[in-house]
C-alpha cells in the first residue's frame, strides 16, 4: 500500500476528470458505498474457491464478532447497495463508482495491495446492445486519453451455466490425462475451479491447453446469438477486437460476454480494464433476477500507461499570481489583496508568501510556483497605495506600479 504524493496527484486528477466526463456523456450516475462489507457477501458472489477469497482478502472480526472484509472488488458491493436501496426491480440503472480496493497479493509495478479502480455497472438490460455500449464507452475514453494504439480488446463468450457445466466436464476429462504435467495452481483448480486453468501463466500448462476443448463449441444457441449480436455491433462501430477462447475472468459470477483491454507496454501487468456480463449475481445475493453487465479499470495501471507512452499532461503550475510582501503591514495587505483577487477573478489561483523571508527568497518561491505574475508589496508601496506588478514569464516586460484599487482589473485584463 503506498502514498500518492503531490507530484503524482495531478495525473490522477486529470485521469479521473476524463473518466467522469466520458461517463456523464453516456448518462451514467455515480454511486458510493462503504469500503468494508460483511465477508459473506464476497464469498457468495466471487466464489469460495477463487484465489481472491482463499488467499487475498483482508478479513477481520469486529467488536461484535462479525466477520468483515475490506472490499477486494466493487461489483458485489454495488449489487448489495442497489438491492438494499430498491434501485433494481423493474428499473434500468447505469452506474459508476471509484475508490480503493484491497487484495493481499505479491506487490508488483502497477499492482499493489491497496489499488484504485473505477467500476461501471449496468442493470436491467438483457441484450448485447448494452454490452456493446460499455465497450464503446471505454474505447472512447482510450481515444481521448491518447492511448488507443497501445490497447487491444480481447473478447469471449463463456455461455450460460449449462454451457459452462458441459464444457467444465470436457475440460476436466482432458486435463486429467496430464495431471503429472500441470503446475501446482492448475492441479489444485482442476477439482475446484477448472475454468480458471485457462488463465494460467505457466508455459507448460499453456502448451497443454493448446489442444484442449474450446468453450465456443459448447455454447447454446441463445449464448451464441448474444455473442454474435455483440460482435456485429462492434463491427458496425469500427471497434477492432481479438477473439480469445481462453479468456474466462477470475470471478465466479460472470456468464456470456467477458472482455479485457490489454497492453504490451507494461510487462506482465497487461490488463488495464476488464469486465463482462453477470446476469445471475443479483439473484445469487438474494435479489430478484436482474440482467447486469459491467467492467472495472485500474487507475494505477492507466496512470502508468499514460506515463510510459509519454501522453501524460505536464504538471500544472501551483499558482497564477504570487504575492510578495515584506513587513507586517504589507503581509496584512497581501492577505486582503489575495482575497480581493480571488473574488474578482473567478478561478484565479493566488498564492501569498507566508513565513517571511527576503525579497530574493520570496521571488525564488514565486518562480518555483509557476505563477505567471508577481505582485510586490512593501512599506514604500503601501505608503503610496500602489503595488509593483512583474511578469515572471516574459523577461522583456518591465515592472509596473499600479494603484492598489486598480490591481484586480489590471491583473484580470493583462494576465487572464
Amino acid at each position: 500500500m503506498n502514498d500518492i504524493l503531490p507530484t503524482e496527484t495531478p495525473l490522477w486528477q486529470y485521469l479521473e476528470a476524463k473518466i467522469r466526463d466520458v461517463l456523464s456523456r453516456y448518462g451514467y450516475s455515480e454511486i458510493r458505498f462503504p469500503i468494508v462489507e460483511h465477508t459473506e457477501l464476497f464469498k457468495r458472489s466471487i466464489g469460495e474457491v477463487t484465489d481472491i477469497v482463499e488467499k487475498e482478502m483482508y478479513t477481520f472480526e469486529d467488536r461484535n464478532g462479525d466477520s468483515l472484509t475490506l472490499r477486494p472488488e466493487g461489483t458485489a458491493s454495488c449489487v448489495r447497495a442497489c438491492d438494499q436501496n430498491g434501485l433494481l426491480h423493474n428499473q434500468i440503472q447505469r452506474l459508476w463508482y471509484t475508490g480503493p480496493m484491497f487484495r493481499h497479493e505479491r506487490p508488483q509495478k502497477g499492482r499493489l495491495r491497496q489499488f484504485h479502480q473505477v467500476g461501471v455497472e449496468t442493470f436491467g438490460m438483457t441484450g448485447p446492445d448494452i454490452d456493446a455500449e460499455l465497450i464503446l464507452l471505454s474505447a472512447r475514453l482510450w481515444r481521448e486519453l491518447g492511448i488507443s494504439d497501445a490497447l487491444t480488446l480481447e473478447l469471449n463468450s463463456i455461455g450460460n451455466a449449462d454451457s459452462r457445466a458441459k464444457y467444465r466436464q470436457a475440460l476436466v476429462d482432458y486435463l486429467s490425462e496430464f495431471k503429472d504435467q500441470l503446475d501446482e495452481d492448475s492441479l489444485r483448480r482442476l477439482g475446484s475451479n477448472p475454468l480458471r486453468i485457462l488463465d494460467t501463466k505457466d508455459p507448460k500448462t499453456r502448451e497443454i491447453l493448446l489442444a484442449a476443448p474450446v468453450l465456443a463449441d459448447y455454447l447454446d444457441e441463445v449464448s451464441r446469438a448474444h455473442f454474435q449480436g455483440l460482435c456485429a455491433r462492434l463491427d458496425a462501430a469500427g471497434i477492432p477486437y481479438k477473439l480469445n477462447p481462453q479468456l474466462v475472468r477470475g470471478l465466479d459470477y460472470y456468464g456470456l460476454t467477458v472482455f479485457e483491454w490489454t497492453t504490451d507496454k507494461l510487462g506482465a501487468q497487461g490488463t488495464v480494464c476488464a469486465g463482462g456480463r453477470y446476469d445471475g449475481l443479483v439473484e445469487q445475493l438474494g435479489g430478484k433476477p436482474t440482467p447486469a453487465v459491467g467492467f472495472a479499470m485500474g487507475i494505477e495501471r492507466l496512470c502508468l500507461l499514460l506515463e510510459t507512452l509519454a501522453v501524460a499532461p505536464k504538471m500544472p503550475a501551483l499558482a497564477d499570481v504570487f504575492i510578495v510582501s515584506l513587513g507586517e503591514k504589507a503581509e496584512i495587505a497581501a492577505l486582503t489583496l489575495a482575497e480581493t483577487l480571488r473574488t474578482a477573478i473567478p478561478g484565479a489561483r493566488v498564492l501569498i508568501n507566508c513565513g517571511g523571508g527576503s525579497f530574493k527568497s520570496q521571488f525564488k518561491k514565486a518562480d518555483k510556483s509557476g505563477a505567471t505574475v508577481a505582485i510586490v508589496l512593501g512599506e514604500d508601496e503601501l505608503a503610496r497605495s500602489v503595488a509593483a506588478v512583474k511578469s515572471l514569464r516574459d523577461s522583456q516586460s518591465e515592472q509596473q506600479l499600479i494603484a492598489l484599487v486598480e490591481i484586480p482589473g489590471y491583473i484580470g485584463k493583462t494576465f487572464f
